[in-house]
């Protein structure tokens, strides 16, 4: 076998096949690296949880009893069907481990390994990748497409769909991890009350409005990358270093902080040229989707008041040329990100007191 593409990703959970012995579920958003892992264990045993299907190993305590891979993997159910054995929290320093066992598989049970990111030089993964009895699932944070999907298909469960303006503000609000996105949205739906999971008989479901978006995904760490925005848009470099440091600690990616920073200079550029053709400032504002977050409207109108289009479209490039570096192997991504928007925040206009 070998890395899974996305398109592979799916099917495999659902029908891993007899001939895969071993998979590695890896990647920077641990929340669907969990996520993942629990779909192949209930695959394979039914319940993630049944203790007499599924074991569960920390990776660190195969150091101390090598062998117990292999015995676990050649035990038998009590209750009959295939068994799983979950190993949490691997890294490159059990990768003989599971050379050894791949080499030479006991009994039927499927091995799903849960590790956090490997960069392509890791030996584990590279193990994996290699292994023709193994496969190698990467789990990078949602981009905007899946996202939507992700967040539409988790409403339609619970019988509730969102308007557009909902939509684009869940999709900005969330994303830094999967496990994030599904606890935002069943408080979401929680907060709205459950609609009609099955619309067959052509009942509609239930709406989410953009003020119930609002009123419940507001606390998450995109609170903290739109200070760090603002921050950008203001020049407030001690303000910037501060946001881009708790979205960090709060789950954000660096790629996520770029492209929330990204979107708002979208807003800003779209505004600013829109006013440029003759449009009243304040009109251009209103008519923005989703509209600007009533707590931050007050330094958004200063801010396209003061930003040249031109600036903001240089902004706007570097930013994309930032996240392109960021998605190398091995880059600095924390320290690319961090670097850019201090850049971009040193040449506001409100920073050195101008005005177009």
């Amino acid at each position: 076998m070998t890395k899974l593409a996305p398109r592979q990703v799916d099917e495999f959970l659902a029908r891993p096949g007899a001939d895969v012995r071993a998979a590695l579920v890896y990647g920077a958003d641990l929340g669907l690296v969990h996520e993942r892992s629990k779909a192949l264990l209930g695959a394979v045993a039914g319940d993630p949880a049944d203790p007499f299907r599924v074991t569960v190993i920390e990776a660190a305590d195969l150091r101390s009893d090598p062998a117990r891979l292999a015995d676990e993997a050649a035990a038998q159910s009590l209750v009959g069907g295939r068994r799983a054995v979950h190993v949490r929290s691997a890294d490159d320093t059990g990768t003989g481990r599971f050379r050894d066992f791949l080499a030479n598989p006991l009994g039927d049970a499927l091995i799903v390994v849960e590790a956090a990111e490997l960069t392509g030089r890791s030996t584990l993964r590279r193990l994996f990748e290699a292994a023709k009895n193994a496969v190698a699932i990467a789990c990078y944070h949602d981009d905007t497409r899946s996202l939507l999907a992700v967040i539409t298909e988790l409403l339609r469960a619970h019988g509730l769909t969102a308007s557009a303006d909902a939509k684009a503000y869940l999709v900005d609000s969330l994303g830094g991890d999967r496990q994030l996105t599904h606890r935002e949205i069943e408080k979401l739906a929680l907060y709205v009350g459950a609609g009609r999971a099955d619309d067959a008989n052509g009942d509609t479901p239930r709406v989410v409005d953009l003020a119930a978006a609002q009123a419940c995904v507001g606390d998450s760490a995109v609170i903290s990358l739109d200070d760090l925005a603002y921050a950008v848009g203001d020049g407030d470099l001690a303000a910037v270093e501060r946001a881009f440091m708790r979205g960090l600690q709060e789950g954000a990616p660096p790629i996520r902080a770029l492209r929330v920073v990204a979107r708002h200079f979208e807003n800003l550029h779209l505004v600013t040229g829109l006013a440029g053709r003759g449009q009243p400032l304040d009109a251009a504002i209103k008519a923005l989707r989703p509209p600007i977050f009533w707590r931050y409207a007050s330094r958004f109108r200063t801010q396209a008041g003061v930003w040249p289009t031109g600036a903001l479209g240089y902004a706007l490039g570097r930013l994309q040329d930032v996240e392109a570096a960021c998605k190398q192997t091995g880059a600095p991504d924390a320290a690319l990100a961090a670097r850019a928007l201090l850049e971009i925040a040193s040449k506001s206009p409100i920073r050195r007191g101008q005005r177009r």
